[in-house]
């Protein structure tokens, strides 16, 4: 083994959402004084206004530490993972680039579904995994039942657990001491060809793109150049450095390092997240391997507010791209909208967290339309059509049938919550395929269910009834033919295809009912009455009123002939008949996301 790189320990942190690792992560800065105390804050490597207020971590956040342990000085190069579902595709790229992770537990709450899921995603890359008990200084916590189930899930030893808190700093001398002594140190040969693993890029206005790399093999100097193996681009090395609060340009950065390099690069397109960076000189055979695709769960389209805006909102996305690699997205026309992109998320609080940096990074406000899935539809001519829009979908009289992805879904439960997540999954449309008891207290269940089912809040119903223990995995399983109906929204009349939506004909009353109960609460008042109707074709199924607001304009007669009151009123409701003909109806922005959150 090289001397250098015996010093040098990558890792990360993962845990359930809100089990404490930002506050951990802030703790082992200050201990190791990479930050001065003027510096420090809360969720000090939580950069984004987002993130703060959420109290969430939403991106990776990479640093590096320098601190002698038993007199010999190491490097740690420390990682801050999200905790939630929606962004576990972060947690598989920082995964990627560490060989040791510190499994974070909630002493009071236990083990829960993202931490199985994110340690199961550690032990795939053969992570060192060093389990700490976090928060000990609640009063709720628990730390011997705890330790039970840690045991129970990776196998360890009792003492090899250690008690922690990220509030008051207990047990941050023993973590430090526990990774120099358990994580692996970096394997590579600093000899070899340059190969540098890219997992993760910003976009910094006035530098281009920033890209965040670890160096497997080799090693890369200040104006070198380079090549991306996966593009076949080529650029010069302008500056590179490693990561330290802000970033630290070094003359080389060598194996087993985190660093960053800036190449002039100005688009987008040409950074890929999982990429593998090399010499033009000694360029390495292959590219590293170990990335997964992203897979989506919900679209939505996203359209500008102002259609003019639409090349700017391009802009926008590709920029957003960069800086979260799991966003998909093309180019879409709506009847209603204009242009936008139809867009895969993660998950409904990743279509959040996206609309909402758009809104405030880019200023664009934009408009997001309710989420479906794609189907197949065949018509009666033997054409099969696939349908990503809900007004793509032909008309009832020339359609044969509609097929609809179905998944298998694997959750993992209490056994306590068996019953409430059966019926629930039943509900969806699920059909089940599997139980069998891991432990004593813990369930799998496999169901098959249509993808539509599970898109618009599946996921938050399952961890609301299974208080936050169920973790949900799926994969896709085929198309199957169903009974789809389109169930279009009417304002005084007119469609409004971006509240369309593509629904089973057992739910589609009830659906229908809701979204009109809805729209009326949240649609303003205008001086006319507005209809507003579900149907589906030529069928109304549902229909609420929005009253108009009137002046009082009889308040000026006092006494007098009754039918003087009566022309006032007559002269009113011409008035209100015209402007139903002329006036349109503004749908705010807010009605939009409600239909998205309906139960």
């Amino acid at each position: 083994m090289f001397p250098r790189m015996k010093n040098i320990r990558n890792f990360c942190i993962i845990a359930h959402i809100d089990h404490g690792k930002s506050t951990l992560a802030d703790r082992l800065l200050e201990y190791t004084e990479t930050i001065s105390k003027r510096e420090a804050q809360a969720q000090l490597l939580d950069n984004m206004d987002l993130e703060r207020e959420r109290g969430i971590t939403i991106k990776s956040h990479a640093i590096q530490m320098n601190y002698k342990v038993d007199g010999v000085e190491y490097n740690f190069n420390l990682i801050d993972t999200p905790g939630h579902v929606d962004f576990s595709y972060e947690v598989s790229r920082s995964i990627a680039a560490c060989e040791g992770a510190l499994l974070i537990v909630d002493a009071s709450q236990g083990i829960q579904a993202q931490t199985i899921s994110n340690l199961y995603l550690a032990l795939e890359h053969d992570l060192k995994i060093i389990p700490i008990l976090n928060k000990m200084d609640l009063p709720g916590a628990m730390p011997e039942e705890v330790k039970d189930q840690i045991i129970d899930l990776i196998g360890c030893e009792r003492d090899e657990i250690i008690p922690a808190s990220g509030k008051t700093g207990l047990g941050i001398p023993e973590i430090i001491q526990a990774i120099v002594e358990r994580v692996p140190a970096p394997v590579g040969n600093p000899e070899g060809e340059l190969q540098a693993l890219i997992f993760d890029s910003v976009f910094n206005s006035f530098r281009g793109i920033i890209a965040y790399f670890k160096v497997v093999n080799g090693e890369i100097r200040k104006g070198d150049k380079v090549k991306f193996i996966n593009t076949g681009k080529q650029y010069i090395a302008d500056e590179i450095g490693i990561l330290k609060l802000d970033m630290s340009p070094r003359d080389v950065v060598k194996t087993g390092d985190v660093g960053y390099i800036i190449s002039g690069v100005k688009e987008a397109r040409e950074v890929k997240v999982g990429d593998t960076i090399t010499a033009i000189e000694r360029p390495a055979k292959e590219a590293i391997h170990g990335f997964e695709e992203v897979k989506p769960m919900v679209f939505a389209g996203i359209y500008p507010v102002d259609t003019d805006d639409f090349e700017e909102l391009r802009e926008a996305m590709h920029k957003l791209q960069l800086n979260d690699a799991s966003i998909v997205f093309e180019a879409e026309s709506s009847a209603a909208l204009g242009f936008g992109f139809r867009c895969g998320f993660l998950g409904m609080l990743h279509m959040e967290i996206i609309q909402e940096r758009l809104e405030r990074e880019f200023d664009m406000t934009v408009i997001t339309t309710v989420p479906n899935v794609s189907y197949l539809a065949k018509t009666t001519r033997d054409e099969e059509i696939i349908v990503n829009n809900p007004s793509d979908l032909p008309d009832p009289s020339k359609l044969d049938y509609v097929k609809e992805p179905f998944i298998k879904a694997n959750i993992i439960t209490k056994s306590d919550f068996v019953g409430p997540v059966m019926s629930l999954c039943i509900q969806k449309r699920g059909i089940i395929i599997n139980q069998s008891y891991l432990t004593s207290d813990r369930v799998e269940l496999v169901f098959e269910m249509p993808m539509g089912e599970i898109v618009f809040d599946f996921y938050d119903k399952l961890k609301t009834i299974s208080k936050g223990y169920a973790s949900f995995d799926y994969h896709q399983i085929g198309y199957r033919e169903s009974e789809l109906v389109r169930l279009d929204i009417l304002l005084n009349g007119e469609h409004v295809d971006a509240l369309s939506s593509l629904i089973h004909k057992s739910n589609a009353y009830d659906f229908g009912k809701k979204i009109c109960e809805k729209l009326r609460e949240l649609i303003p008042r205008q001086q006319f009455d507005i209809a507003i109707q579900a149907s589906i074709g030529a069928k109304v199924i549902a229909r609420e009123n929005v009253k108009a607001m009137r002046k009082d304009v009889t308040a000026k007669c006092y006494g007098g002939d009754i039918s003087r009151k009566r022309k006032l009123l007559e002269k009113q409701k011409k008035g209100k008949k015209r402007m139903r003909q002329v006036g349109n109806v503004e749908i705010p922005q807010t009605a939009f996301m409600a239909v998205l959150k309906l139960d």
